[in-house]
């Protein structure tokens, strides 16, 4: 079953030598063995990439249910790396869930001395759903073409790795809020001390991630026990200005047991519960009023000692050049099924500026107004989209920006506004797009990035991730010089069908929300 995996491009190519060589040589090549810190694991040859899927990281947390991961227990003969390992348990259709998910995947050019820059990807999802194993992350494209190691992961997600028990009576789990960051931190430090043998450089390791695996990385860079373990980090559309307070998180802790039929001092019997059970539990948010339990990291003053971007930038990432990077239409993905959005009045649209959608605590007569003011040309669907993207993401990566400025720390940010031809480009620039144009999986998905222009823009932002990873600098002969953002002039790369710098893209609605105080959505 195997063979069937191995590229039958790499075959052609190896032709006759191949066939020429001993049978120990031979295997070596279609599955090479690498020696990682806890073992010996054989991945297989595709696309020219030596691909190493499900690679253990750390033991089943399903033994260790809400308490910090630990190291597997090494081995001595090769583990078969050809499939990827389990997800986390989680609601919706992930495939292949278990409690048994720390696990990761690497593509890499060569097992040699190379020493190339390793970019390390955090799947968005929130932090409820998710994997590192879908099509659009698939590293063999992005690794042949930049010469880079790649790596993706499975993380606790969820209650499993969020629902903040530390403060229930007896305290019987106390660092339940942040065991799925523990798991990221115990991922990096596998990365720092195997990924050589990958032909990875331990010392130039970036992490990029999109939605809520850009959050995790502004957690992570915020956090004591992340210091060191990496050296570049790029966020799309996946911000954290804030964490949850304790306070809320317990809060919604005890909706979440009693939803389980548990008392606070019966805490510790979700421990033992089928996780089925725990994953049904799903009562009303009871600090947002709407939408189902937020689960998130939370300041704990353990793991997490201060919020990720408040009151400022962390002191402890100011050496770490960053992109932070959003999309021109981040909220299309997320309606793209309801057909009364497209047909909006301007008598509907009031009633349709929900909380849920704008994520902030403003009137939407006043949203309304501001944008017909500042785009008089806009229709009533085009404001929905434009508000709910700013209020929602958008604001959150503008302050994040400005934090870094403030800071004088690197941050080179982008706003994608190239348009797919998919579904005739009504989307725009959605939400996730720009993930399959960094990886080059373009065809992947459900929205394939197709059309005029396609090829070149992803080229122009997969080489710039690669060369911040390479370099700490984004800059590239396909992209004019990106400058990094900066105050006042807020230095923007648009990436289109061509690329081009502007200063303060969208300043009007900047100001608009910068008159509203914000919060993270479910913090």
């Amino acid at each position: 079953m195997a063979e069937d995996m191995i590229d039958r491009r790499t075959l052609l190519v190896a032709g006759v030598g191949l066939a020429a060589m001993p049978g120990r040589g031979r295997a070596q090549v279609l599955h090479p063995i690498a020696r990682t810190r806890h073992g010996p694991v054989r991945g297989f040859r595709d696309g020219g990439i030596n691909a190493f899927k499900g690679i253990r990281y750390g033991q089943d947390t399903g033994l260790r249910r809400f308490q910090p991961p630990v190291p597997p227990e090494p081995w001595t003969e090769p583990v078969e790396a050809f499939s990827y390992g389990p997800a986390s348990p989680q609601r919706g259709d992930e495939p292949n869930q278990s409690e048994d998910c720390l696990f990761l995947n690497v593509w890499t050019p060569g097992l040699d001395g190379a020493r190339r820059p390793v970019m390390v990807y955090i799947h968005g999802g929130a932090y409820a759903t998710g994997s590192g194993s879908s099509p659009l992350y698939d590293g063999t494209r992005l690794a042949q073409a930049e010469d880079v190691v790649v790596v993706t992961l499975n993380h606790r997600l969820g209650p499993l790795g969020y629902a903040y028990l530390a403060r229930m009576p007896g305290r019987p789990f106390p660092d339940s809020g942040a065991v799925g960051q523990l798991d990221l931190i115990l991922a990096l430090e596998w990365v720092r001390d195997s990924i050589s043998a990958f032909g990875g450089d331990p010392s130039r390791v970036m992490v990029f991630g999109q939605s809520g695996g850009g959050a995790k990385i502004a957690s992570l860079m915020a956090t004591p026990r992340a210091a060191g373990l990496f050296h570049s980090a790029a966020t799309m559309s996946g911000q954290q200005v804030t964490m949850s307070g304790p306070l809320n998180a317990t809060r919604r802790a005890e909706v979440w047991l009693e939803a389980l039929g548990l008392t606070p001092d019966r805490a510790q019997e979700a421990a033992s519960l089928p996780v089925e059970q725990l994953l049904a539990a799903n009562p009303r948010d009871p600090v947002l009023g709407y939408g189902s339990l937020y689960f998130g990291p939370v300041l704990d003053e353990r793991t997490h000692d201060r919020h990720p971007f408040f009151p400022d930038a962390p002191g402890q990432s100011a050496g770490i050049p960053m992109i932070i990077g959003n999309t021109h239409d981040e909220t299309r993905a997320f309606n793209a099924s309801d057909a009364s959005l497209w047909s909006l009045t301007w008598d509907d649209l009031p009633a349709r500026l929900s909380p849920d959608q704008l994520r902030i605590d403003v009137t939407p007569e006043a949203v309304i107004a501001a944008y017909r003011r500042i785009y008089p040309a806009y229709s009533p669907t085009e404001v929905f989209f434009a508000a709910t993207t700013a209020g929602r993401s958008w604001r959150a990566a503008v302050i994040e920006a400005e934090e870094r400025a403030r800071q004088g720390a690197p941050a080179w940010v982008y706003q994608l506004d190239w348009a797919s031809s998919h579904d005739g480009g009504r989307l725009g620039a959605p939400h996730t797009s720009d993930i399959r144009l960094v990886f080059k999986t373009l065809e992947a998905g459900e929205w394939p990035a197709t059309g005029p222009g396609a090829a070149e823009v992803s080229e122009a932002l997969s080489k710039a991730f690669a060369s911040l990873a390479r370099t700490g600098n984004p800059n590239h002969p396909s992209l004019p010089h990106w400058e990094p953002y900066d105050l006042p002039r807020r230095q923007t790369m648009i990436i289109d069908h061509p690329p081009h710098m502007e200063d303060d893209p969208r300043g009007g609605e900047r100001r608009f929300f910068g008159r509203i105080p914000y919060t993270q959505p479910g913090t």
